[in-house]
């Protein structure tokens, strides 16, 4: 149970700071954070709860990054549900807290986004499914083939929280523009239930395309990860 419960408290962290970032600070007057703040402020949630909660559950955070693990091999199919929904919980719970931050404010309008990852109409940048579901899938790959490279016996000790932070920094200057940056169902999840509506409809890419590319990370790591003694 400890290390649901970690699951819970570091999916809320990372979906709280993430878009916490993005609905209260990035375009505050004058002095707003911007996407470069906001993909750092995503970062930084995982380097954080890695550091804090890496040696209690692993820090997964992500029902992607669980999968993803188990298909690479270092992870138990019986605990995927528990993780799953442990996170989910978590960032629906983080989004809540946003939702009642984030609404103190007069003229706040949830519909506007809160957010919420979004293709067509409503990427940021106006990207299309299409451009949307490769860069999802794409940049969850790469996401796990950094954590298991990262994480790795060969690798060196005690830098991959780092490693695994930057990773998801870089992943938001890229594709912030194309989605508003899922590669996390349970990130997704957490906003879109109180946006409902377009965010709702769409979250099936955010479920989908994050865990394809989450699977196809796994499956290159084990290529090429595989030791020459093996």
């Amino acid at each position: 149970m400890n290390r649901y419960a970690a699951e819970f408290v570091g999916t809320f962290w990372l979906v709280l700071g993430g878009c916490g970032s993005a609905v209260l600070a990035a375009a505050f007057p004058e002095l707003g954070i911007g996407l470069l703040g906001v993909s750092l402020a995503f970062g930084l949630t995982v380097l954080t709860m890695a550091f804090a909660i890496g040696h209690i559950s692993g820090c997964h955070l992500n029902p992607a990054v669980s999968i993803g693990l188990w298909a690479g091999g270092r992870f138990p199919a019986k605990d995927l549900v528990p993780y799953i929904i442990s996170q989910v919980l978590g960032g629906i719970a983080a989004g809540g807290v946003l939702y009642l931050i984030a609404t103190g404010k007069a003229g706040f309008d949830v519909s506007a986004g809160f957010a919420s990852n979004g293709y067509g109409e409503h990427s940021p940048g106006g990207y299309s499914l299409q451009s949307a579901l490769i860069t999802e899938v794409v940049m969850t790959a790469a996401f796990l083939i950094i954590i298991l490279g990262a994480t790795d016996k060969r690798a060196p000790a005690g830098f991959a929280p780092i490693a695994i932070g930057l990773a998801l920094t870089l992943i938001h200057l890229i594709s912030i523009p194309v989605t508003n940056t899922s590669v996390n169902p349970a990130r997704s999840t957490g906003v879109a239930v109180f946006v409902g509506g377009w965010a709702t409809a769409q979250l099936w890419l955010f479920w989908i395309a994050p865990i394809v590319g989450g699977i196809i990370g796994a499956v290159i790591y084990r290529v090429i990860g595989k030791s020459e003694n093996a």
